[in-house]
């Protein structure tokens, strides 16, 4: 029976982990990077190659962010374990990019070009609906950003007692609804709008107000505040 290759099998001067302690991890490829958080291949064949035919199967980097879990998981050496692997690795260099922007406190959020700058990358070329609430204190600063749901947006998922749970608990004044597009157009159909409006009720009930509901495309975005389909007693522009 054919054992699984590790990095260890490739000649110490290729291997991506020596060659990350000696020159650093810039010098590094991004089948070596891949290679590195994959660990071992299949039966028979490199880690390397594995890493290199998830490149080929989804054209970069970026490609492969944006991958779903399940297409991941069908690339030929690439299981649900790893496919997970590969999509935690990701999600913690959005995360990253998250924590760089709170280190530039206090980040007040007052027009909708704001909430591009702040969430705009991490939902770019996503495969499926994230739906986003941006939590905000009474003087418009950034408390936190927190994902509600992830799926297809419909009310039966993205559900008032969701949504403001993560804005009771940080004691937040008012909220802005961020989700994408998977197909790159963000502009909003009859249940976005629907679902807007029934969540600007419940925020009034409860006293928190809700700003703007930004759908996010392919390089571009739309606010339904901006577009006159949405109003708010707040001063967001």
């Amino acid at each position: 029976m054919k054992r699984s290759f590790t990095i260890h099998d490739l000649p110490v001067s290729e291997r991506p982990r020596e060659r990350l302690q000696k020159f650093g991890v810039e010098a590094l490829s991004g089948p070596e990077v891949l290679a590195l958080i994959l660990g071992r291949g299949i039966a028979g064949e490199s880690v390397m190659v594995t890493a290199q035919r998830l490149l080929s199967q989804f054209g970069s980097l970026k490609g492969i962010a944006g991958a779903s879990l399940e297409e991941l998981s069908l690339v030929k050496g690439i299981g649900p374990a790893k496919a997970s692997q590969i999509k935690a690795a990701f999600e913690l260099a959005n995360r990253v990019e998250g924590y760089q922007e709170l280190d530039k406190k206090p980040f007040l959020v007052k027009t909708p070009d704001q909430v591009m700058s702040l969430v705009g990358k991490r939902l770019e070329g996503k495969k499926k609906e994230y739906f986003l609430v941006i939590l905000l204190d009474t003087r418009g600063q950034l408390i936190k950003t927190a994902e509600v749901s992830m799926g297809s947006l419909d009310s039966s998922i993205v559900h008032p007692r969701e949504v403001f749970k993560e804005a009771i608990s940080a004691s937040a004044a008012s909220v802005i609804f961020v989700h994408n597009h998977p197909s790159g157009d963000p502009k909003p159909s009859e249940d976005d709008i629907g679902l807007t409006g029934r969540l600007a009720r419940a925020g009034e009930i409860i006293g928190i107000d809700v700003l703007d509901h930004i759908i996010i495309g392919n390089k571009k975005f739309l606010s339904l505040k901006r577009e006159g389909l949405f109003k708010d007693s707040g001063e967001f522009q």
